[in-house]
């Protein structure tokens, strides 16, 4: 299934089917996070009517409030060899605030003059279902409710002046969510998926998560044996190769663009750059 969230809905857990939304209604159970809280025989249950035709703009960020946004960082090949890293060998955790989520159409903005080098990473993002601990590889898949997209959004200035990411990569809006997360039923093999991101139209990244260092599965496990993964946690798995700081020259994003982050079953998430703010 592909659960979603409608915007300015008071009750907004739906389930979209192709190009058709419906709001799905459930006693207790107002959104996405409800759902997973619920546990799986909620999720198993739950059905939609018929619903209308999916209109650009009915959709908010499919996840509210994950105790835990955990980042992965360096976890493909093809971005260690565009930075002239050398791969890690256990994965590179990182955090971000979950007050950064936004969702499909919300603009991405920052303080005026906080940083002028805004880049973007598409992702293949890991939403928990259920408490994990010191999980198998076996048991970390079994874990997911489900898998959606998400943009890293990452100030490459203060990323590089602060010597660790969690500010860069935590302002209000730096982490665009969506626009469904699909179960893994439905989603398939995580590490056989195609990602992409354009800016303005024009194709940045172009990978797949067959070059992850370390998969889906691998991920979980590790941080699992470090921290308890709650239910509706979210684990942002990496980024290819194509971020706009290691261009040649460099390409960052400017108010006006549109960002286009695309993850192959889930569909594509799109931001545009907002004005500066106060």
């Amino acid at each position: 299934m592909r659960f979603a969230h409608l915007k300015g809905a008071d009750r907004p857990l739906a389930v979209v089917d192709g190009d058709r939304i419906a709001p799905l209604r459930l006693d207790g159970i107002a959104t996405v996070d409800d759902l997973i809280a619920a546990g799986p025989e909620a999720w198993k249950a739950a059905r939609a009517g018929d619903g209308e035709p999916l209109q650009p703009g009915m959709l908010d960020a499919p996840l509210r409030a994950p105790s835990k946004v955990a980042c992965v960082g360096l976890n493909y090949h093809d971005h260690c060899r565009e930075t002239g890293m050398a791969a890690p060998e256990r994965p590179l955790i990182f955090a971000k605030f979950p007050s950064s989520l936004i969702g499909p159409d919300a603009a991405i903005e920052w303080p005026d003059g906080l940083t002028e080098q805004v880049d973007w990473e598409v992702e293949l993002a890991v939403v928990m279902g259920r408490r994990t601990r010191h999980a198998t590889h076996g048991e970390a898949l079994d874990a997911i409710f489900g898998y959606t997209a998400a943009n890293d959004v990452s100030a490459r200035d203060l990323q590089f002046a602060d010597q660790q990411w969690v500010r860069a990569k935590s302002i209000d809006s730096f982490c665009p969510l969506g626009p469904v997360i699909v179960t893994p039923d439905e989603f398939g093999d995580p590490q056989a998926k195609r990602l992409a991101a354009r800016v303005n139209g024009e194709t940045m990244q172009d990978s797949t998560t067959a070059e992850m260092i370390f998969g889906v599965a691998e991920i979980v496990s590790f941080l699992s044996r470090a921290c308890t993964l709650e239910p509706g946690d979210l684990i942002l798995t990496g980024t290819p190769w194509g971020v706009g700081g290691f261009r040649n020259p460099p390409v960052f994003l400017k108010p006006g663009d549109t960002v286009e982050i695309e993850v192959e079953g889930v569909g594509i998430l799109a931001n545009e750059v907002g004005r500066s703010t106060t």
